[in-house]
């Protein structure tokens, strides 16, 4: 053999035994998915003989308020339309509005409505409400406990958890299977106009822990099982724009976001939350478009699936508000939700105009059919992991009352507004009031929610016999205040007794507050609905608050205001300039 030979055949051997070494294939093998739930596959077998059209109308839930309407009523014949014609996923309960006043639905009657539409659906109906203090937000007759924050203030985890658990029991009586609630949102933002009380506070520790604790209660009883949400995702709470009028912006860096705003959150998904909600505010940190959350795959997909690692149901807020709706209708803002990793529509403006756009996009590869397909797969387990079937889908009528009309609650609501009241200041220790002086009661309250503050009143002339009332509009200009007000120089203190909200104008109504504080009777600030005001009224000789307007709130600040129990809540806020997250000046009631 020559040399040329003997090379040829050299290397022909080297590259037989480097083949033979060299793997077949480079490629890393796929992960097999996991293996479906007992849920997912009895969805799967429903998804089977859906139309394009059906599957996408599964993810729209409609709004309704629960009322009975006439079978001949163009009323009727909306709903009867969504849920018979268009096969929608669901409704959501929503409160009616009845004379420029907020009307909640009545028990009884929501019964009958939901009964109604169930009927009518040919796959049962997912019925949604925001029950962040149980039923009594958006129904007569529920268990009326306080505020979010006025949990905060008690710091109560046992209270939040029996809140959970009875939000579940009453939804689950009246026909309601998804509870939007808890709020996760963190409230560092002062003039913040819509979240406020709705949350637990300002330290994103403590709000984590409340959060967990509504979610465990909620998910205590397994005879009332409903899905909890946590919202607003990634956190509504540092804004001062209200998401229904316009676009917030949350202009801070992802370290923040990291440390405060998305801790709630990561506590809601460790305990088991069912759903996460979205935001409509622009957050340039995660999405550098400025485009809402809602309508973000960075934020829905990258952030919320991909790096927190959330598997549940994502429904957007309300697309009927202006921080979406001003920039897309329903179709468009439906398609892009989808696109982003949405699974739920909740309310579009438009419910035809949304299924036929999503409908398109599916045609048209803009939503590939896999996509479209996981929403659907998470909305139908759900329905089936909540027992809803077309032979358990309504609601017993009979059982109603015992549920809703719980003694046991509204003593534990009463109990958590009790503990809740807070005191900042109080000079020439003018809490409590005497018995025996003439204290003068100026209750403030928006117009349009005039219904507030008659509680306080009447609790207030039970204990003050030889008290004065006054009745003061928000819309009212300064002279007009003064004059309703007349001459308050006989009052041995003054109660402000506010009821305005932290967006209400009160242009006129602080001046007159703080006009009042520099006369010769101690102003005692009293505010239920804004916890910030003793910054705009700083002359207040004492700053008593309760962190809610309910109406055990009401009954709690006037025992507390006349020593009937003790002060023991801290604030879950910091005021700026008068108190740190923490604070609170105790005070043993009076003794009898």
């Amino acid at each position: 053999m020559n040399m040329r030979a003997w090379w040829l055949f050299a290397t022909l051997l080297i590259a037989l035994a480097m083949t033979a070494a060299t793997p077949r294939s480079t490629k890393i093998p796929k992960a097999k998915p996991a293996p479906l739930t007992a849920e997912q596959r009895t969805a799967q077998a429903l998804m089977k003989p859906m139309s394009l059209r059906d599957k996408v109308a599964q993810l729209v839930i409609v709004s309704a308020n629960g009322d009975v309407y006439s079978t001949k009523s163009p009323d009727y014949e909306k709903y009867r339309h969504w849920v018979a014609d268009l096969h929608v996923g669901g409704i959501i309960i929503n409160n009616a509005s009845q004379y420029g006043l907020v009307r909640n639905a009545e028990p009884h009657a929501l019964a009958v409505f939901l009964n109604q539409m169930q009927k009518l659906a040919k796959t049962p109906l997912l019925v949604a409400s925001d029950f962040e203090r149980a039923a009594s937000m958006r129904v007569t007759g529920g268990t009326r406990f306080p505020h979010s924050m006025a949990f905060g203030a008690a710091d109560d985890l046992a209270a939040t958890k029996y809140e959970g658990l009875v939000a579940a029991r009453e939804a689950r009586a009246l026909g309601i299977h998804w509870i939007f609630a808890p709020v996760a949102d963190v409230n560092n933002n002062p003039l913040n106009p819509i979240i406020n009380l709705r949350s637990y506070g300002e330290d994103p520790e403590q709000v984590s822990r409340h959060v967990a604790a509504f979610i465990e209660g909620a998910h205590a009883d397994a005879a009332s099982r409903v899905l909890v949400t946590a919202k607003h995702f990634p956190g509504h709470g540092d804004t001062d724009v209200d998401s229904h009028l316009g676009l917030p912006r949350l202009e801070v860096p992802r370290e923040r976001l990291d440390a405060m705003e998305l801790k709630p959150f990561e506590a809601a998904i460790a305990h088991g939350v069912d759903s996460v909600m979205t935001a409509h505010i622009s957050v340039p940190a995660l999405e550098p478009s400025g485009v809402p959350a809602t309508v973000s795959p960075k934020v829905l997909t990258a952030l919320l699936r991909d790096e927190l690692k959330f598997k549940g149901l994502i429904v957007t807020d309300s697309m009927a508000m202006q921080g979406l709706a001003m920039l897309f209708d329903s179709g468009e803002g439906s398609v892009r939700s989808i696109i982003a990793g949405a699974d739920v529509m909740l309310m579009p403006p438009d419910p035809d105009k949304a299924i036929r756009a999503v409908v398109g996009a599916v045609e048209d590869g803009r939503i590939s059919r896999q996509r479209l397909d996981q929403s659907v797969m998470r909305v139908l387990a759900a329905k089936i992991s909540l027992g809803l079937s077309n032979k358990r889908k309504l609601v017993n009528l009979d059982a109603i009352s015992d549920v809703m009309d719980s003694p046991e609650a509204a003593e534990k609501a009463q109990a958590v507004a009790d503990h809740a009241v807070t005191v900042i200041r109080n000079e020439r220790g003018v809490l409590p009031l005497a018995a025996a002086s003439r204290p003068c009661l100026i209750v403030v309250t928006e117009r349009r929610i005039s219904q507030f503050g008659q509680r306080t009143i009447q609790e207030f002339q039970r204990r003050a016999a030889n008290g004065r009332v006054i009745s003061l509009d928000t819309s009212l200009p300064l002279v007009a205040l003064e004059a309703t007000a007349g001459d308050t120089s006989a009052c041995s203190a003054i109660v402000a007794a506010s009821f305005a909200s932290v967006s209400a104008d009160v242009k006129d109504v602080e001046p007159f507050l703080d006009k009042l504080a520099q006369g010769p009777a101690p102003l005692v600030l009293l505010p239920f609905e804004n916890p910030y005001l003793l910054t705009s009224v700083p002359g207040s000789a004492a700053f008593i608050t309760t962190f809610s307007s309910s109406l055990p709130s009401e009954i709690a600040a006037m025992k507390a205001l006349f020593g009937e129990i003790p002060i023991t809540g801290h604030t879950p806020v910091s005021i700026p300039g008068f108190a740190k997250v923490g604070d609170g000046i105790h005070l043993p009631a009076r003794t009898r």
